[in-house]
């Protein structure tokens, strides 16, 4: 965007993110800037934090916000506390909306942007009305969920529809960044990210 070389990714956390949702992927995708990828890789709030408490306790620092200093070229939403309906993860988010406006916002301002989302991400993708029409996945405790707000829902483990890339439960974050290393990075970084994790690829990527 904007002139720029290389790809921006950022990983949208909230208060009781999951944090393999949001980690896992950060992880891999780091690990492809070690092997080579152009990526700049950045954990970003919506609104500023000096840090955000994930579902099982764990407490970071984020690196900045979405949108400062620009929106990215790939933006990943991770889930968490959906199945219990928490108010603190992304069922909360959802009900309150001010994180579901401004994914909306944001695929406004840069319909470029590819939206990716990891497990219940999803669900907040929906509830912005990003996934009606489109095909997607989730975790399995929120598949009608997801069906209800549109969505055609397609049972692999990761599914590419263009801008729109998601990911089911949990640890199918791994293998959405992968997907995304493989595809923005090329074939031979995915590899490299996969044998330095001694991580192999589970189930199907179902593309256009």
């Amino acid at each position: 965007m904007s002139g720029r070389t290389g790809t921006r990714i950022d990983i949208l956390v909230f208060d009781g993110v999951d944090e393999l949702d949001a980690l896992a992927p950060y992880r891999v995708l780091r690990g492809a800037t070690w092997s080579g990828a152009d990526f700049a890789v950045r954990l970003v709030t919506l609104r500023p934090a000096a840090t955000v408490t994930a579902s099982a306790g764990l407490v970071f620092a984020p690196d900045g916000v979405l949108g400062d200093p620009a929106l990215p070229d790939i933006l990943i939403v991770p889930g968490g506390g959906w199945g219990t309906r928490s108010e603190v993860g992304a069922w909360g988010e959802a009900q309150r909306g001010e994180l579901p406006a401004a994914l909306r916002q944001a695929m406004t301002d840069a319909p470029e942007m590819t939206l990716a989302t990891v497990c219940t991400g999803a669900m907040l993708a929906a509830y912005a009305g990003l996934t009606a029409g489109r095909r997607a996945i989730t975790h399995h405790a929120a598949l009608a969920d997801l069906a209800g707000k549109g969505t055609e829902v397609v049972p692999a483990r990761v599914v590419d529809d263009g801008n729109l890339i998601s990911a089911g439960g949990v640890t199918s974050g791994l293998d959405l960044a992968l997907w995304l290393v493989e595809r923005f990075a090329g074939a031979e970084i995915a590899l490299k990210v996969e044998q330095n994790l001694e991580y192999e690829r589970r189930g199907t990527v179902w593309r256009m």
